[in-house]
């Protein structure tokens, strides 16, 4: 199970602040799959940590990882 934190329009469109996923030897591109085809949001321009360490697309999860979806910031 890995602990997936959720932050800006990810949040509110999502309607919660973490998600606890069964998501262990997945990707992040699978899980980026997963969250996008059950929640209908894109996640092409976020991106992602694994326990407070910036990953990519290839990085495989394993049990009691803490991932983080970080959406682009804009400002004005």
């Amino acid at each position: 199970m890995i602990k997936l934190l959720l932050f800006s329009y990810l949040r509110e469109t999502i309607g919660q602040e973490e998600l606890a996923i069964e998501a262990s030897n997945w990707t992040i591109a699978e899980l980026k799959q997963h969250i996008e085809k059950t929640y209908d949001v894109a996640l092409q321009q976020t991106m992602t940590a694994v326990n407070e360490q910036f990953a990519t697309d290839a990085t495989v999860l394993k049990d009691d990882d803490v991932v983080a979806f970080i959406p682009p910031i804009s400002g004005g």
